[in-house]
């Protein structure tokens, strides 16, 4: 058993290794698929159709104009995901009854996952610091993470507390965006199956296609991980925690749909759709700090 456990240790760090060695090579394959679809969408094919003068104009500006919208709004949540750290445990940081009570040591309390073997407070293993709740280290950036819920190789980051709300905005309109653009290329697409003459060089067609298949596949595929992080949220749970609390009925975060939505996106509506909080929602929600989280009093021994 020893010797198999060494073998994996040894295989998640070259894994983790490796991801950290894709870096901007990611961030350089993400903007490489924004400019092979915008060459086919707006170079190619509907920036020609605005002189086209009729119907097909209008189709045009109204294709462009939604294409811009939320092409702005996608790479704005992704580089927001990107540059905005997740949230890392603060120097000396001590729990709120350590606080209260001016102790210098870590007391047992049942906010904090307990070490069953010397009865005190988690304590992270690699870093050698207290971990706050639903705090998680993550190996690849080689340090503990709040309310960690994966490390994501196409924003080059861990996704946690302080850019969650980022990474789902980056997912709902990547959906959005992709959608659009397949439902746009789709009769071009379609083009190329039939016995009909198609206008344009082999470049801008290859390019046409090339868009169609990879905006389809990432609508797909994007739309499968939204729906799980979706769900994910009205529980209040991250992918971690609802792969550890798996056989667990009940959790301790979860307070009920809205405010477990609050918890994410905050309460100022104007903020919602957009990679940033309000002052008055930083103030007034403690959890997207990442330090503190409200919980059910009778759920509160649960040790996560």
């Amino acid at each position: 058993m020893y010797r198999s456990g060494a073998v994996m240790a040894w295989n998640v760090f070259k894994f983790c290794t490796a991801l950290r060695g894709l870096g901007s090579i990611m961030i350089l394959l993400v903007l490489g698929v924004v400019g092979v679809t915008y060459y086919a969408v707006v170079i190619t094919n509907y920036g020609p159709g605005l002189a086209a003068g009729g119907l097909d104009s209008l189709i045009a500006f109204v294709v462009l104009i939604l294409f811009h919208l939320l092409l702005v709004m996608l790479l704005w949540s992704y580089f927001s995901v990107v540059f905005t750290d997740p949230g890392s445990v603060p120097p000396n940081w001590r729990t709120t009854l350590d606080e209260e009570r001016g102790d210098t040591d870590p007391l047992t309390s049942v906010e904090f996952p307990v070490d069953s073997e010397n009865g005190r407070i988690r304590i992270c293993r690699k870093c050698n610091n207290l971990k706050p709740p639903r705090c998680h280290h993550c190996s690849v950036c080689g340090r503990c993470v709040l309310k960690m819920d994966h490390h994501c190789v196409w924003v080059v980051n861990c996704v946690g507390a302080l850019n969650y709300k980022y990474f789902l905005l980056f997912l709902f309109y990547t959906f959005l965006e992709t959608t659009l653009v397949t439902l746009s290329l789709l009769q071009h697409f379609i083009a190329f199956f039939s016995d009909k003459e198609i206008p344009g060089t082999p470049g801008t067609l290859a390019t046409t296609f090339l868009a169609f298949v990879l905006n389809l596949a990432f609508a797909l595929s994007v739309m499968g991980f939204l729906i799980m992080h979706i769900s994910l949220v009205a529980a209040n749970t991250t992918t971690i925690e609802a792969y550890e609390k798996k056989t667990t009925p009940k959790w301790r975060y979860d307070l009920g749909r809205k405010r477990n939505f609050e918890q994410v996106f905050g309460m100022d509506k104007m903020y919602w759709f957009i990679p940033a909080y309000s002052e008055e929602d930083l103030r007034r929600i403690p959890a997207l700090q990442g330090l503190e989280y409200p919980s059910k009093p009778d759920l509160d021994a649960q040790e996560f």
